[in-house]
Order: C-alpha cells, then sequence, then structure tokens
C-alpha cells in the first residue's frame, strides 16, 4: 500500500484541530441540555425560534441553522412530538409548513438559556477578545 501523499500538512493540522476542539465544545455544551431530554440541535431551533418571535418558516429556520431539509425535518418532527413546537401548513401555499414555538418549548428554553448562556462563557473564557474576533473571522471565512 502506498503512503498517502498530503498536499497542505498545515491544513490538515488545522482541520484535525478544529474537529477537536469543536467536539470538545459541542461535548461540554451538549451535556445539560442532555439532562432536559434535548439535543444541541433541538434547543437552537427552539432559541431561534424564541429570537424571531414564536414562529418562522421551516425553509427559514433551515437557512439560519444551516441544516439540510431532512435533518430539519427529523427535528422538527421529535420536537412536536414532545409538544414543543407545533408544525403546521399555511393556508395560502400548502408547501409551506410553518413551525411555531409552544408554550411548553418556551418555558424548556427561559430554563435552560441562563445555564447555558453561563457555560459558553466558561468554554470561551481561555480565549482572549482578541483571540474570539479572530476564531469567529476565521470560521466565518471557513463557511461562506
Amino acid at each position: 500500500m502506498e503512503p498517502l501523499e498530503v498536499g497542505d500538512p498545515l491544513a490538515h493540522r488545522a482541520l484535525e484541530a478544529l474537529h477537536r476542539a469543536e467536539t470538545a465544545v459541542r461535548r461540554t455544551l451538549a451535556a445539560d441540555l442532555e439532562r432536559e431530554g434535548l439535543s444541541a440541535a433541538g434547543f437552537s431551533l427552539l432559541v431561534v425560534l424564541t429570537t424571531a418571535g414564536g414562529a418562522l418558516e421551516l425553509r427559514t429556520l433551515r437557512r439560519r441553522l444551516g441544516w439540510s431539509k431532512a435533518g430539519a425535518t427529523e427535528i422538527t418532527r421529535t420536537l412536536e412530538a414532545r409538544g414543543l413546537v407545533r408544525r403546521s401548513r399555511i393556508q395560502r401555499d400548502r408547501r409551506t409548513l410553518m413551525i411555531e414555538l409552544l408554550e411548553p418549548g418556551a418555558e424548556l428554553v427561559a430554563r435552560a438559556f441562563p445555564d447555558h448562556t453561563e457555560r459558553v462563557g466558561q468554554v470561551f473564557r481561555r480565549l482572549d477578545e482578541s483571540e474570539k474576533r479572530s476564531l469567529t473571522e476565521i470560521c466565518r471565512k471557513l463557511a461562506a
């Protein structure tokens, strides 16, 4: 078997570091959410609905969260089954699916968000302000 040739070793080290950091941050932030019976993705969806005033079209949610149609459908179905959101068709365009935050979902966000915010602060406390800005800019470049 021939050895693999790496074209840009530094890029590969950066990718590995990014993957490890993302895994560690996700694991830390997801632990308490899982105790609420909620995935990080489900919580993100509930937070976006909260900040949007309680309802959004599924395609807008997908765009804001960067999700595929299948992933968004699966997560919204799960949240609907738990009574946290309601999915419904718009009368004027039956193809459009609206996702509405229900009271139990709003209560869950109100209960979990303060602790989540504290955990985010703890995770990123290791970085100074300049490093946080740089990380944000780097991630935006990679996501573009």
